[in-house]
């Protein structure tokens, strides 16, 4: 929980620098990371809701590089895993509202 809410924090931020930093956690393996905390941990409330966060973070963002971040998001499996979290936790809205939030981020974009 708290290393994807660390990770949240991290890839907080637009421009440049945010980016830079949401490749640099994309770069050093971030995602199957909090996929893997998110399949280890599906009961956890707090696990889904902070990864949940995180996967909106790392995936906000235009361009090619934040549209490779979504799809590598995707591949990583992600999407399912953020619809599992929503049907476990029907009754957190926390959970709810970052998942809600991480499935716009990791589908919105123009890109192929």
């Amino acid at each position: 929980e708290q290393a994807c809410f660390a990770l949240w924090l991290i890839t907080a931020g637009a421009g440049a620098q945010g980016d830079a930093r949401k490749q640099a956690a994309v770069d050093a393996g971030a995602l199957p990371l909090v996929v893997a905390a998110m399949r280890a941990h599906p009961a956890s409330a707090g696990v889904q809701q902070e990864a949940c966060s995180a996967l909106c973070n790392i995936t906000a963002g235009a361009g090619a590089q934040g549209d490779a971040r979504k799809q590598a998001a995707a591949d990583a499996g992600a999407l399912l895993l953020v619809v599992a979290a929503m049907r476990a936790h029907p009754a957190s809205a926390a959970v709810q509202e970052q998942a809600c939030r991480a499935l716009c981020c990791i589908t919105a974009g123009a890109g192929a």
